[in-house]
């Protein structure tokens, strides 16, 4: 029985009709069965367990029934000779004849052809046994291991090839770069796609709760990424959210809190010990005058810190005289640090609801994440709500959609924006405190706020800087994905396996900054200082637009075919704005009273400015897979790219690519080898682009200015005349076009004993040629230079991944994922060929990234030999050296340090990246644990470990009586501790490595037996400790994960339930 009524119907009237049927088909349901019998029983797994869900239907019929949360059913009114059927995802199907029986139980078993993983490829899915590209998975699970505030924390150390740094300021994300670097100027940021939108934003996948993630897949080379051509040279990690699922309605809670306490592994050293530092400084730079610190001086001391500007440190430090000797406890040890810390309280909640029928599922959820940073001032709030629909009004139609909304909230505990250079800056509160004197006071004996603690004038009072220097940022975005799918072979049989899909993406984002400095901050506090205010706000649109026709078909069981046909147009567009002012009455106004002052005065330092940008992209694809009996795979593509902001006549560029796959043990030399469940090689190879210029870049730029005339200023127009303007415009270039890259990979996807051990293999290389880049150009044409398509670097690398299961038992499971990438990027060619661009630190045959300055090796010693070397130095170029100082290296031996000397000291870059994650399951207790890794890079330490006036605890400093330490000598020249070595800093160069235990985690899942009383379905607890300790770090006192000399540790406790 149809219905012919039509959308016009009323409500009421729809409702009545949908009550008549309701109650029609069960008046027949119960006359159809009323001679049946009661049929009941359990359904389980292999291992015993009931499952939940399991549909069980009468064959024939629409009559039946789904298991409870012990995995039991019931039905009524069976015939005798009926047949029941049970269906569950995952699992083989399974038909049970009744014959009179009152009690069946059953136990599904898994389907193997059903569960081989299902990847995302972009502009649609595949097996991934039928991938012929690189790519890697990060399913639900994986992502969810450990309590992250973004999806980029989740991903560190999970995919091969894919390097992230760590943050850890409340709402602030890493760097994250897949397979290395090819660009110089233009982004080396990969492609972003949620639930296949493309996004253009400022803002990636960090605004989306990590919790509302399916699955996320990283495509890698060159053959999977250039389907989204110009925008896939970098990689593309693609984004798959949580959807509703047919079958019983379910509503679950996962949350945590996590305390965080802020490690230093190189403290600020206490009082006495600054103080000696500061006496070997003196003494160091004139031995007469200062007292040999190992044997200090009450009238050495006087003469050392009785020139500060700061009486109440002076007392302080000659408080450790008053016994008539020297006794550094009755030195007050002023813990300046500790006064920036707190102990940092994250806790996040989601709560989502699933469920539907076969004609419509729903998904839907909302977080709140609260982050209170482990320094004071820093915190990060977030909200996010997520509503994602599948409809099939008709079996020839599917309508999908997802919204996600985000509201952030950013506290960024300080701004560096109006710090003078000459003070203190720094760009975190605990980096500003540590930087003070442990010696030096906040206070005078009064309680006044001391100036220049330590007499130190260009280090400011840090005290309470919180309440003086105020960064926020506030965020609102709305992404959504809506699309529509037409089943054509369900209208008409011969176009079986040909749908037609069209999808839309847009993206809003709203964003605003506030920064606030008044005339107490550090920044601030001087003879004449005004307050200062200043507002920016960019918002963001961007969409879209796909028109898709894919066709998938088998011919006689061995020929398996796809084509995808895709026409996509994509509009990007945002508006920026500022104002800036100083000397606001009222510091309540901060940001939000500009029009309180007078803006045409100059002496309120205003400014505003207003912006708008716009570029559109369109393009073309065409896609062909082909597979021949399930063992030689092909994939082919060919992608058309027009970007606006190209020249004209530049604009479109052709991005082809092909891949080969052979699945070796279907062959049937290999058929009856037991043990090898997988064995495919892989080759493929693409080219993509990069277009990551500023849409006007190609169009000629003219600025104004105002010139005297006798009757004041008249407005004007000019380029680059150096009298009337300070930012140089760059040349227009009618002639830019496509930066372009050609991948090929080799890969091998192995599993052996039923996929008990299986991974890959990757082996890549890749060129970049017409680099976008600035070149000079002659004067006389009024630029110093344009931009140009000049250029080449290269690429290579290998990665291995390994996962395994060593242990697999009726009650315990050892599971062990392994991933190692390794790679090395080059420059080739620049502007001039074969020549180094030495200003930019790029040298051919080099790494993209380097460190160019000259070696230090090791420190003089008052040996002979050092001894008659520092009097060559002295005698040929007048450095005068003493032993303990750094002992430049003298590349051609001139005894000169100049250009010829200095080299490429290491790369900024790890070479390589590590992870490695172990989970035991035993009864319903889980323990797991992660390692993660970066090696072989360099870093320069010296900057975390000597603060402006500070010393790190961590700093191995030279004396006659440590000769063997790893750093130089200290001299004194002014009270503000400068430094006479002048290759001081090169000898803080040090390679690096490390080895972190990323999280240990230990959770225990109820057995489903003991909820059903409280009617539940799921209930987990569990407890985590984040970076615990680290097996290795090359560099004392610096920590490489965060690049700083801190980090932070976390206690976590969980809970998920499932109702």
């Amino acid at each position: 029985m149809k219905s012919s009524s039509t959308s016009n119907c009323s409500k009421l009237f729809t409702a009545m009709r949908r009550g008549f049927l309701v109650a029609f088909f069960a008046i027949l349901s119960i006359t159809v069965f009323a001679q049946g019998k009661s049929v009941s029983g359990t359904v389980t797994d292999k291992d015993g367990e009931p499952m939940i869900g399991v549909s069980v239907l009468i064959k024939g019929t629409s009559f039946g029934a789904a298991t409870d949360i012990d995995g039991n059913f019931t039905l009524k009114n069976v015939p005798a000779d009926a047949v029941l059927e049970f269906r569950y995802v995952g699992y083989k199907p399974q038909d049970v004849k009744v014959n009179g029986q009152s009690v069946i139980n059953v136990v599904m078993t898994e389907d193997t052809e059903m569960l081989d993983e299902v990847v995302v490829v972009g502009y649609g899915v595949q097996k991934k046994s039928d991938v012929t590209g690189a790519l890697s998975h990060i399913g639900a699970d994986e992502l969810q291991s450990r309590p992250v505030s973004n999806a980029f924390e989740a991903l560190q150390g999970k995919a091969a090839g894919v390097d992230i740094t760590s943050s850890e300021r409340p709402g602030t994300v890493g760097d994250i770069r897949i397979r290395g670097e090819r660009s110089l100027t233009a982004s080396n940021t990969p492609l972003y796609v949620v639930d296949g939108v493309p996004l253009m934003s400022g803002s990636g996948i960090e605004t989306l709760n990590p919790r509302d993630i399916e699955s996320i897949d990283i495509l890698k080379d060159a053959s999977a990424t250039a389907i989204y051509g110009s925008r896939g040279a970098n990689g593309v990690v693609i984004v798959t959210t949580k959807t509703g699922k047919a079958g019983q309605f379910s509503l679950n809670y996962s949350g945590s809190v996590t305390w965080q306490n802020l490690v230093d592994r190189s403290p600020a050293v206490s009082a006495a010990d600054h103080i000696q530092y500061r006496r070997w400084a003196a003494y160091n730079s004139d031995p007469t005058k200062y007292a040999d610190p190992r044997h200090p001086t009450k009238e050495s001391d006087a003469a050392l810190f009785g020139t500060i500007d700061d009486p109440t440190a002076y007392n302080n430090v000659m408080n450790g005289w008053r016994s008539g000797s020297w006794n550094p406890n009755d030195v007050i040890d002023y813990d300046w640090t500790g006064e920036a810390l707190r102990t940092g309280f994250v806790h996040e909640h989601t709560i989502s609801a699933s469920g539907g029928t076969d004609k419509m599922s729903a998904f839907g959820s909302f977080g709140y994440l609260s982050n209170e940073g482990t320094q004071e001032g820093q915190e990060y709030n977030r909200y996010t709500a997520r509503l994602g629909m599948n409809i099939t009004p008709v079996k020839w139609m599917t309508i999908n959609m997802s919204i996600n909304a985000s509201r952030e909230f950013q506290d960024y505990g300080m701004s560096s924006s109006f710090a003078p250079s000459s003070t203190n800056s720094s760009g975190a509160i605990y980096e500003l405190y540590k930087k003070s004197y442990r010696w030096a006071l906040p206070y005078d004996e009064d309680g006044n706020r001391i100036k220049y603690p330590g007499g130190d004038n260009a280090c400011y009072n840090p005290i309470n800087e919180w309440d003086h220097n105020i960064s926020q940022r506030e965020t609102y975005r709305v992404l959504g994905s809506f699309s529509a799918q037409l089943h054509l072979g369900e209208i008409w049989a011969p176009l079986k396996g040909l749908d037609y899909k069209i999808a839309f993406g847009p993206d809003y984002r709203n964003w605003r900054q506030g920064d606030y400095i008044d005339t107490q901050s550090a920044y601030k506090w001087q003879n004449g200082a005004k307050n200062q205010a200043r507002w920016q706000q960019r918002r963001d649109f961007s969409w879209t637009l796909d028109n898709m026709i894919t066709y998938n078909n088998t011919f006689n069981k061995v020929h398996s075919v796809g084509l995808t046909l895709l026409q996509t147009a994509s509009k990007w567009n945002y508006e920026t704005a500022s104002m800036s002012l100083s000397g606001l009455e009222q510091d309540m106004y901060r940001w939000n009273a500009m029009g309180s002052l007078d803006i045409t005065n100059s002496e309120n330092g205003a400014g505003m400015s207003t912006g708008l940008n716009e570029r559109q992209l369109e393009s073309y694809m065409i896609r062909v897979n082909y597979g021949f009996d399930d063992r030689y795979l092909l994939t082919a593509s060919a992608r058309w790219d027009g970007a606006s902001q190209l020249s004209a006549g530049r604009k479109w560029a052709f991005f082809p690519s092909m891949s080969l796959g052979w699945r070796i043990q279907q062959e049937s030399f290999l058929r009856d080898v037991n043990w090898l469940t997988n064995l495919k090689i892989r080759a493929g190879v693409g080219t993509t682009g990069n277009s990551a210029i500023s849409p006007y870049s190609t169009l000629g730029k003219i600025q104004s200015i105002y010139v005297p005339t006798s009757e004041g200023y008249d407005k004007a127009y000019t380029m680059n005349d150096p009298a009337y303007v300070k930012d140089v415009l760059v040349m227009a270039n009618t002639e830019v076009g496509w930066e372009k890259t050609t991948q090929w990979n080799f890969g091998i996807d192995y599993g052996f004993l039923n996929n008990r051990i299986n991974g890959s293999l990757e082996f890549y290389t890749s060129k970049t040629k017409d680099l976008l880049l600035n070149m000079t150009v002659p004067t006389v044409t009024g630029y110093g230079s344009t931009i140009a398509n000049i250029g080449k670097t290269s690429n290579k690398g290998f990665e291995v991944t390994i996962n395994a299961i060593p242990v697999e038992t009726r009650d315990f499971t050892w599971n062990t994922s392994f991933n190692l990438g390794w790679q090395k990027d080059k420059i080739d060619e620049l502007s001039n060929g074969k020549e180094d661009d030495i200003a930019n630190k790029w040298f051919i045959g080099e790494q993209i990234g380097v460190y160019y300055d000259y070696e230090a090796d090791g420190l003089w010693q008052d040996t002979p030999e050092d001894i008659a070397e520092m009097a060559k130095w002295k005698e040929v170029s007048g450095y005068n050296f003493s032993a303990g100082m750094v002992k430049p290296k003298d590349q051609n031996g001139d005894y000169k340090m100049d250009n010829e000397d200095r080299v490429i000291v290491g790369h900024k870059r790890p070479a390589m990246t590590a992870g490695w994650s172990h989970s035991f399951n035993y009864k319903g207790i889980e323990l797991s644990c992660q390692i993660y890794g970066r090696f072989n890079y360099m870093v320069l330490a010296d900057q975390h470990l000597f603060g402006f006036g500070q010393l790190g605890e961590a700093v191995d400093y030279w004396t006659p009586d440590n000769t063997g330490a790893e750093y130089q000598k200290p001299i004194l020249t002014t009270v503000q501790t400068g430094d006479v070595d002048q290759f001081s800093t090169q000898h803080g160069y040090k390679k690096a490595n490390f080895v972190r235990m990323r999280n240990i985690s230990l959770g225990y899942t109820i057995p489903s037996r003991y909820l059903s009383k409280v009617q539940l379905k799921h209930v987990k607890v569990y407890g985590q400790v984040i970076n615990p300790f680290d097996f290795y770090q090359s560099v004392d006192g610096l920590d490489l994960d965060t690049g700083k000399s801190y980090y932070n540790r976390s206690w976590v406790l969980g809970l998920e339930i499932g109702f």
